[in-house]
């Protein structure tokens, strides 16, 4: 039985994902909804409860847009990182 929230779909993008430290690593994204996003990755020594900064270009026609979003490790697969991102509403000015 399906517990998410928010429908994920499938995705084809290139997601930049920062860990603490500084290192950056470009990854795919698989499936991304509202709240969440699962990225192919290998070997990256994230933890569950972890916080990351995800940086997502979005082609809108002429003009591309990047999105920084915070995210917490949900899980760490063989195939993958499960991230779930900050809300919008959630975040203090």
């Amino acid at each position: 039985m399906e517990r998410r929230l928010h429908t994920r779909h499938r995705a084809r993008t290139i997601v930049y994902i920062m860990v603490p430290g500084g290192r950056r690593k470009l990854c795919k994204a698989v499936n991304l909804s509202a709240t969440g996003v699962f990225i192919e990755t290998t070997n990256l020594g994230l933890r569950k409860g972890q916080q990351v900064i995800l940086a997502f270009a979005i082609n809108l026609g002429a003009i591309t847009k990047l999105h920084r979003r915070t995210a917490v490790v949900a899980h760490v697969s063989r195939g993958g990182t499960g991230l779930m991102m900050e809300s919008y509403s959630a975040r203090s000015s």
